[in-house]
Order: structure tokens, then C-alpha cells, then sequence
């Protein structure tokens, strides 16, 4: 299959390049960027002209339900969420149903996500065995079958003696250890702790739980030499720390979700559940250093934390209602109006989505590691196409994923994506 991207605006955030220019793919990788081939004769032209041609956006936490909910073809509306998002690559957590934490099990997922033809799937191994904080896993064997990377997902790992051994482990092969910094004991809220999570009645949970976790970690990482990822850090303490362990040297990556870079406790309002989310929401000032950590580089990468939730899981009360929402396919559409609204512009917006998620997974991509979350000859031809000039407004219903609950039903939105290509192969096409 040869393809045109013709008169777009190709923005490549890992080598600085802007510029109105023609794209040419064949056989599954990007063969010029500008001039063309002359003997170059394609068998589709995609027209771009006033639409940007970006890497495909890679998405560091998408839960797809599978294992678990194949009856329910899940991972088939999740995976046409994720590329009509421009999401060509995704990671997704081990805690699923069984908890990724076999070989058999990870050979399985991508299996059934590459007969789907769609977005790349990036399995992370479980940290424990069913994430259970007692015995490790084989991380060895579990990377042979293609995990990128172990975590505990959202289930803190409470003995730290387990979690130094994880750490030696890990180091050992060179594998990277992924965390969501919260206490056990701390973290057990629904709420940020504060006036608004007092006024209702919600049980709360501090910074300090964000922060101890913090410093454990980062006190066994000095010890064992570990690199580790820190999944949806939430508060302006978590962020002064992570810059702090970054100055002093440590291998230390860290994400937030769109949730926590646009949304305040306030939004809970009147105990709205679309809002109760993991980690939740916190104060203005913890959003604004977010942003802040985001523009500046402390925070690495941006990610959708795409959870569908069932229906009936929504609509209990807000303590009682299962945590999570959509969010994939809103991901690009949040980064730019970040983009927008804190003045960084339209490159690290999609950096934060492409060439940075790439950085963080880094050896893991293996052969797709020279090429991936960026536009090179030669490289894989993973392609967002999108048009900046768009607006949208969210409705639920209309989106592709299962779960209908997100924070952001309503809002006005920029940028829609026209088309997403996967290793050379149209994934997505807007009508």
C-alpha cells in the first residue's frame, strides 16, 4: 500500500520540524518527507491541506477490559476509540480479569489487538502475582512475551521489603518499574482531602499520601539503582519532588491525566461520579503546578487514563461508585487546549503525546524504538492527521468506547481527527 499525505502541516516534536510538506509511505514505513521519490506513484492521496500530520499519539494507560470482558467485544470498541483518538500505540495496565501476570495471558491480548489491525498494544506485566503484594513475578518470562514494562496499577504495594526485591529485580534486567504514588493506608479516600471533601462528607485522602509513597520510592531507587515511571502523579508537593529527584540524578519518569490537568475537587459539584476518578481531584493550586510541571518538562508525558465503566457502576453514590472514565479519544483535543490556554504552543502539546511517551518506554519499543512517536525516513509510518481548526462538543453518546462517563460531557473542544494510519495501513477515516 502506497500513500500521499498531501499539503499538510507535518509537526515532528523529536526533531523540531514545522513545516507545509508532502508525506509519502510505502510498504509501512514514512520513504520522504518533501520531495518526493520521482517513480513514487500511490494508490491513495490523502488530502491535508489546513490539517496537521503528526507521529501517531501514544497513550501511557488505556485499560481495554480484556482479559475479562471479551463476551462484551471490548477490545474491539476500545482499540476503534483509541485510533479514531489518532492513538496509534498504547499501553495498557495489568489489572485485568485474570491480572496480566502470566506469559500465556500477555500472548493472548496481543494476539487478539493484532487481528484487530488497529492501534499497537503495549502490555504491562504485573508487578505480583495477581497483584497481590506477596510474590513476585517473572518478569523475565513476562517480557519475552512482550511486556514493556510492571506495575501494581492502581493496588499499592504495601511491603516495602517486596517492593525493594521488585526494585533489584528489575534493575537487575534493566526492566523498568511503574508505580502510581499512593500509601495504602492514606490513599483509601474518595476524595482530595480539603473544604470541599469536608462540606460533603467524603472520606478524604491527603497529599502526604501521594508524597510518602514518593519518598519510599525514591529512597529504594537510590538503593537498588531501579528506574521507575510514576503513573498520574496529582499534587504540586508530588510535582516539587519529582523536579528535585530529577536535579539529583535519578531515573525517575512521571505522567498525569487529562482528568488532573484540566479538573478541580470543585467539579465534583453536587456528587457528580463521572468525577471520581483515581487519583482524585485536588485543589487549583495542585492543577496549576501540573501544568506548570507539564510545560517545563518535570512531567514527561501526558496520558487519557482510559477506564470504561459500566452503566450501572456510575450510578451509585459517589463513594460507592466505581472509579475511572473515558477518555482516549478526547486525549489530543485536552493536550491542545492545554496547549492553547497555558501558551506552550502547538509542539509540545504533541510532544507530551508522542516523542516523550516514546522516551519513557524507551528499549522496551525494542525494533520500534528508532521510530516511534515520531516522523522519520526510513521510520515506521504510524500518522495522526488532524484538523487544529475543528471544534467539537463532547457528547457521550457518540463516542466509541463502551464507557459512556466522562468529566468532560458538554465541553467544547479544538481539533478532530481525519485520519490515523498504523504501519502504513489506514486504521481510522473520518466520514
Amino acid at each position: 500500500m502506497k500513500l500521499l499525505i498531501k499539503g499538510g502541516r507535518v509537526i515532528d516534536p523529536a526533531s523540531n520540524r514545522d513545516e507545509i510538506a508532502d508525506l509519502a509511505i510505502a510498504a509501512g514505513r514514512i520513504v520522504a518527507i518533501g520531495k518526493l521519490p520521482a517513480d513514487f506513484a500511490p494508490n491513495r492521496v490523502i488530502e491535508a491541506a489546513g490539517c496537521v500530520v503528526a507521529p501517531g499519539l501514544m497513550d501511557l494507560a488505556v485499560r481495554l477490559r480484556e482479559p475479562g470482558h471479551e463476551h462484551e467485544g471490548m477490545l474491539e470498541s476500545e482499540m476503534a476509540a483509541a485510533v479514531a483518538g489518532g492513538v496509534t500505540a498504547l499501553a495498557c495496565p495489568p489489572d485485568t480479569d485474570p491480572v496480566l501476570d502470566e506469559p500465556g495471558l500477555v500472548e493472548m491480548l496481543k494476539f487478539r489487538a493484532e487481528k484487530l489491525h488497529q492501534a499497537r498494544v503495549f502490555p504491562i506485566g504485573a508487578l505480583t502475582r495477581n497483584l497481590q503484594g506477596e510474590i513476585l513475578t517473572e518478569m523475565a518470562e513476562l517480557t519475552e512475551s512482550g511486556c514493556v514494562a510492571f506495575s501494581q496499577a492502581d493496588v499499592p504495594l504495601v511491603n516495602t521489603q517486596i517492593l525493594q526485591r521488585a526494585f533489584q529485580y528489575a534493575s537487575t534486567f534493566g526492566y523498568a518499574v511503574w508505580l502510581r504514588p499512593n500509601d495504602h493506608y492514606m490513599g483509601q479516600g474518595v476524595a482530595a482531602s480539603g473544604a470541599l471533601a469536608t462540606r460533603l462528607g467524603l472520606s478524604g485522602v491527603p497529599v502526604a499520601a501521594e508524597t510518602i509513597a514518593l519518598y519510599t520510592i525514591f529512597e529504594l531507587m537510590r538503593a537498588t539503582g531501579a528506574r521507575v515511571h510514576l503513573c498520574r502523579l496529582s499534587s504540586a508537593a508530588g510535582v516539587a519532588l519529582v523536579r528535585l529527584a530529577k536535579d539529583q540524578g535519578l531515573p525517575v519518569t512521571c505522567d498525569i491525566s487529562i482528568n488532573s490537568l484540566h479538573l478541580t475537587d470543585n467539579d465534583i459539584g453536587y456528587f457528580d461520579s463521572r468525577m471520581r476518578l483515581n487519583p482524585p481531584l485536588r485543589q487549583q493550586a495542585d492543577r496549576d503546578a501540573l501544568r506548570e510541571g507539564l510545560a517545563d518538562g518535570t512531567i514527561d508525558a501526558l496520558v487519557s487514563d482510559h477506564t470504561p465503566v459500566d452503566e450501572d457502576a456510575k450510578m451509585l453514590p459517589f463513594a460507592e461508585a466505581e472509579p475511572g472514565a473515558t477518555g482516549v479519544e478526547l486525549l489530543l483535543s485536552l493536550a491542545l487546549k492545554w496547549g492553547q490556554e497555558s501558551g506552550v504552543g502547538l509542539t509540545r502539546a504533541l510532544a507530551v503525546l508522542s516523542s516523550e511517551p516514546a522516551r519513557v518506554l524507551g528499549n522496551a519499543l525494542g525494533t520500534l524504538q528508532a521510530s516511534a512517536g515520531q516522523l522519520v525516513v526510513g521510520g515506521v509510518a504510524d500518522v495522526c492527521v488532524f484538523d487544529p481548526q475543528a471544534e467539537w462538543t463532547v457528547q457521550p453518546e457518540a463516542l466509541r468506547s463502551q464507557g459512556k462517563h466522562t468529566p468532560f460531557a458538554g465541553y467544547e473542544l479544538p481539533a478532530r481527527v481525519r485520519c490515523t494510519i498504523v504501519g502504513g495501513q489506514i486504521a481510522y477515516q473520518a466520514a
